[in-house]
C-alpha cells in the first residue's frame, strides 16, 4: 500500500504564490532589486512584528551571525582567539559564525529539551568567555531564561540563534528582545520562508549602525541611501572598515512582507499538527518526544523525536514512502570540530537519536496519522 502513496517529505514550502508575484512586481517594474524601499518596508514590518527596536535584512541567517559577532568584537573590544559558549547539537553556521570571527566556540551541553544547559554553560565559563550564542532548536526557548540570568550576572554578552524562532512567543512577545543580538532565517523551508535571507536585530543602535556598514562592504552610504540624497554628491561615500557583502535584496524582502502577514497564522497549525504527532506518540515506549518548554509558544519549526536504532528507522520510513531528517549530527564529529570537542553526553547521544518527523503546511491530518503510525510500527 505505501509504494502507492504520494511521498510525505520532512519539508514543503509554502508560498501564496500570486500574492508573490504581485510583492515582487514593482520592484521588477522600478528596475529596483537590490537594496531600496521593499528592504527597508520589510525592515519595517519584522520591527512593528517583533516589538524590536532594530532590524537590519541581510541574505542569510549565517551572513547576520557573522555580523553579530564581528560587530560585538568590535564594539566589546574581544580579542582573537577568545571564547564563545556554544551548542555542539546545531547547523555548523552557528559555529562556523565563531570562527569567522577569529573567535574560539566551546561547546556545552544541552538539556532534555536539547536546548543549552545552564549547569553546563557554567562549568564552561572561564576568563576568556566573551559572550553565550543560545540555538533556540526547533523553535523552543528551552532555559533561555536562565541562561540570559547567568550571562547578565557573570557580565557576557547574549548572542541568540533564533533561525528557527520566527514567530516564538513569551508572554506574547518575540523572543529574543533580551539579547544583546538575535539572528533569525528566513531561507526557504523556515516559517518564514523566501529563497534565503536572514534579519539581524541589536539591542543598541550604535551596533546597528556597524552592522549595516559592515554588511555593505564597509561603505558608509548604501546604493538606495545615495538616491534619498537631495546633495550633488550622491556617488560620494566613504570606506573606514573592512565589510562583507552581507545585504538582502528586493526581491526577498517582497517574498518576506507577504511570509509575515500570515506568520502567526502558519505558526498556529504547525502547533495543531505537532499535537496531533505528540497524541498519536504519548504512550510509546520506544518513541520519546523531545518536549518544547511550557514557557513559549513555539514557532514549532521541528517536531524531533529520539528512538533507538535511529539509521535503520529512517530506512525503514522510507520504504513506505516518509522521509524525516536528522537535526542535527553534534558539530564535534565533524573533522573542523574535532580538536575542540567538550564533554557534552547528552548532545551526543541526542545527535545518535534523533529524528525530525515531516512537519510543513501541505501536511495533512491523513498524513500526520499515517506517519505515526509507521513510526510506532517500525521502533515495535
Amino acid at each position: 500500500m505505501s509504494e502507492h502513496r504520494p511521498a510525505i517529505q520532512l519539508f514543503v514550502p509554502k508560498f501564496r504564490v500570486d500574492e508573490c508575484l504581485e510583492a515582487i512586481r514593482p520592484a521588477l517594474e522600478r528596475g529596483w532589486t537590490g537594496m531600496g524601499y521593499l528592504t527597508a518596508e520589510f525592515e519595517d514590518a519584522w520591527k512593528e512584528y517583533s516589538g524590536f527596536d532594530n532590524a537590519h535584512f541581510v541574505n542569510s541567517n549565517t551572513a547576520g551571525l557573522h555580523l553579530a559577532i564581528e560587530v560585538l568584537k568590535s564594539t566589546h573590544g574581544w580579542s582573537d582567539g577568545d571564547e564563545i559558549i556554544s551548542t555542539p547539537l546545531t547547523f555548523v553556521s552557528s559555529n562556523h559564525a565563531i570562527l569567522y570571527a577569529g573567535l574560539t566556540p566551546v561547546f556545552a551541553d544541552v538539556d532534555d529539551q536539547l536546548c543549552m544547559d545552564p549547569d553546563s554553560l557554567v562549568e564552561r565559563i572561564t576568563d576568556r568567555t566573551r559572550a553565550v550564542m543560545f540555538v533556540g532548536l526547533g523553535g523552543n526557548v528551552g532555559r533561555y531564561a536562565d541562561v540570559v540570568r547567568i550571562c547578565r550576572e557573570r557580565g557576557l554578552a547574549v548572542i541568540l540563534d533564533a533561525a528557527h524562532m520566527a514567530g516564538t512567543k513569551v508572554d506574547g512577545r518575540q523572543v529574543g528582545a533580551d539579547a544583546d543580538v538575535t539572528i533569525f532565517s528566513f531561507q526557504a523551508v523556515k516559517n518564514l520562508p523566501t529563497a534565503d535571507s536572514g534579519m539581524v536585530c541589536f539591542a543598541q543602535p550604535e551596533d546597528d549602525a556597524m552592522a549595516r556598514r559592515l554588511s555593505w562592504l564597509g561603505i558608509s552610504k548604501d546604493t538606495y541611501a545615495r538616491t534619498l540624497d537631495g546633495g550633488v554628491y550622491k556617488w560620494m561615500y566613504e570606506v573606514d572598515e573592512l565589510g562583507f557583502k552581507y545585504n538582502g535584496n528586493s526581491v526577498m524582502a517582497a517574498l518576506g512582507g507577504v511570509a509575515l502577514k500570515y506568520l502567526d497564522q502558519d505558526n498556529a497549525e504547525r502547533r495543531r499538527l505537532s499535537a496531533l504527532y505528540a497524541a498519536a506518540l504519548e504512550n510509546a515506549p520506544a518513541v520519546r518526544v523531545v518536549p518544547i518548554s511550557p514557557t513559549c509558544e513555539s514557532s514549532r519549526h521541528l517536531f524531533q523525536v529520539e528512538v533507538d536504532n535511529r539509521d535503520d528507522v529512517i530506512v525503514a520510513l522510507n520504504e513506505r514512502q516518509i522521509f524525516p531528517g536528522v537535526h542535527y549530527r553534534t558539530n564535534d564529529e565533524y573533522g573542523l570540530y574535532k580538536a575542540i570537542a567538550g564533554h557534552t553526553p547528552r548532545a551526543t547521544a541526542a545527535s545518535k537519536s534523533l529524528l525530525s518527523l515531516p512537519l510543513h503546511l501541505s501536511l495533512t491530518d491523513d498524513d500526520a496519522s499515517y506517519v505515526s503510525e509507521a513510526l510506532l510500527a517500525v521502533t515495535g
